[in-house]
């Protein structure tokens, strides 16, 4: 029986798939408390309101991490 080979890569630079992974862990883990709590302070009365709210503010916490882990990555590399 062939075993496939675990086929390892050393980037040059910075290495993507790693801040690809911080950034949807930690999003999860730090933004979705962030979206709750920025949710208290306005007023949201319907289910549509609440997903765009949720939609708009992750949005830009995603893209906050995303850029946060990659200059963290750049300067480590």
């Amino acid at each position: 029986m062939d075993v496939p080979t675990v086929e390892k890569t050393d980037p040059d630079g910075v290495d993507f798939g790693w801040v690809m992974q911080v950034t949807f862990v930690t999003t999860i883990l730090v933004g979705s408390p962030l979206v709750v709590l920025a949710s208290t302070a306005v007023t949201l009365q319907t289910w549509t309101a609440r997903a765009m709210f949720a939609v708009r503010v992750g949005a830009l916490i995603w893209f906050l991490t995303a850029v946060c882990v990659y200059l963290y990555a750049r300067y480590r590399a």
